[in-house]
């Protein structure tokens, strides 16, 4: 399974005042990750790179300046637009992962060895995350916690996730 290097970190939803600023919303847990970055991108590829030559949160959102963009018909152009950081350019602490790398992973049953379904989803609800994991086959969803007693393991490489499910947590699963 091969890694993305570009990832989706945010869409530009609006224009900010009339110097060429853009209003970002961010998709990353904390809006401050996004200013932190010199460089970003506007296509999944990395072919189109800007520079931030300003970034500040405001609200939980960013406002960003890019080099070159210095009107408000110019940021206007840029609306709706998202934007990709390089993975390069970012450091996760260990056991920390992207959302878009874990999307897509089968979730095997440490005990078992039973396949559970494939990780579609990640719900951030603020204690902690909850992964969906979806079985085509039965047509069901479980709901797994993103805490160390279920998430045994995260192989992003091997395309694995390895967990041990709570007793009763999936009995019920429609």
């Amino acid at each position: 399974m091969g890694l993305k290097r570009f990832l989706e970190i945010g869409k530009i939803t609006n224009v900010h005042g009339l110097a060429g600023e853009v209003k970002v919303y961010p998709w990353c847990d904390d809006a401050a990750f996004l200013c932190s970055f010199a460089m970003l991108y506007t296509d999944k590829d990395g072919s189109h790179a800007v520079q931030v030559q300003r970034a500040r949160v405001q609200q939980n959102m960013v406002i960003l300046q890019f080099a070159g963009c210095t009107t408000r018909e110019q940021a206007e152009a840029l609306r709706n637009t998202i934007l990709y950081a390089d993975r390069n350019d970012m450091e996760l602490e260990d056991g920390c992962y992207f959302i878009q790398d874990l999307i897509g992973l089968q979730v095997i049953d440490a005990d078992t060895g039973k396949l559970w379904g494939i990780l579609k989803d990640v719900l951030q609800t603020g204690a902690n995350d909850v992964y969906v994991i979806r079985d085509e086959a039965l047509h069901k969803e479980y709901l797994a916690p993103a805490i160390p007693d279920v998430i045994l393991e995260t192989d992003v490489a091997g395309g694995t996730m390895t967990i041990r499910p709570l007793k009763g947590l999936f009995d019920d699963a429609n």
